[in-house]
């Protein structure tokens, strides 16, 4: 069975850049395979991915050298198991704010007895070059779990969530933390109070030896992030970078016209 180098390369200290694929687009995943990214992940939460989708994506992504992951819709076992079974190589799992429910999404994603997925077909094998017996048996360390830190509650809870066993990473989503910390609709936290609870997450994974990702929305940010410690970083998405390009070739004519402003939060 081909190993997962992302999970060799992530707990040797190193860094590993990436991207979100939200477009649901087979040809721009299949090109951004070959431009470097580590690995690329399928926005199946908020994006239009589906199942039948999402399995191709995972199979090209996989067969050009690359590690295919899923962000699922939700910390619910249906969803972990089916991702996987349908050839990723790891989950991102949303909204996790308790101990409780970091244990229950690894519990999703590893066979007996380290978790309670259940046995059943074969394209995930596919994906790591190999049988089903083979995956069966050594899924359990191949795998990724990756737990996603982006509500004020999971902050304050971080060092209960990261000390869970099984968590290969932890991934802060910056734009539902710093929503979760408006004191009042309309009213945005101050910049400082964001670095800061992002602080802390990087500090409580640096405690518990659990690797920090974030999401960075330019190359210079993320360069910035490498030297503050996170090491799973995801720049930009396939839409973000889209839309960048285009806005870059209007400035001439267009001028002050933001990504944002061209639909891109």
């Amino acid at each position: 069975m081909r190993p997962n180098q992302l999970k060799r390369d992530l707990r040797a200290g190193q860094i590993c850049p990436g991207t979100w694929l939200s477009l649901g687009n087979l040809l721009s995943a299949r090109y951004l395979t070959r431009v470097g990214f580590r690995w690329l992940t399928l926005d199946i939460e908020h994006g239009p991915w589906d199942w039948e989708s999402a399995c191709h994506a995972f199979a090209l992504i996989a067969e050009a050298g690359c590690v295919p992951l899923a962000r699922v819709p939700a910390n619910r076992h249906e969803y972990i198991k089916r991702a996987l079974d349908l050839g990723a190589h790891g989950v991102i799992v949303p909204m996790v704010n308790s101990a409780e429910e970091a244990r229950a999404a690894v519990a999703a994603a590893k066979y007996p007895p380290e978790g309670i997925r259940s046995v059943g077909g074969n394209v995930h094998a596919l994906n790591f070059g190999t049988n089903a017996g083979q995956y069966l048996q050594h899924a359990n360390d191949e795998l990724l779990v990756i737990l996603q830190c982006e509500h004020i509650t999971a902050v304050e809870q971080a060092d209960a969530i990261f000390s869970v066993p099984g968590i290969d990473a932890i991934f802060c989503g910056p734009n539902d933390l710093a929503w979760s910390m408006r004191q009042q609709p309309g009213v945005a936290p101050k910049a400082e109070a964001i670095f800061a609870a992002q602080n802390q997450i990087l500090a409580a994974c640096q405690r518990h030896r659990v690797p920090a990702g974030i999401h960075c929305f330019s190359a210079e940010e993320a360069a910035r992030r490498a030297k503050e410690g996170w090491q799973f970083l995801a720049i930009n998405s396939d839409l973000r970078f889209l839309l960048d390009g285009a806005v870059a070739a209007l400035k001439p004519f267009r001028v002050g016209m933001t990504a944002e402003e061209a639909g891109q939060y």
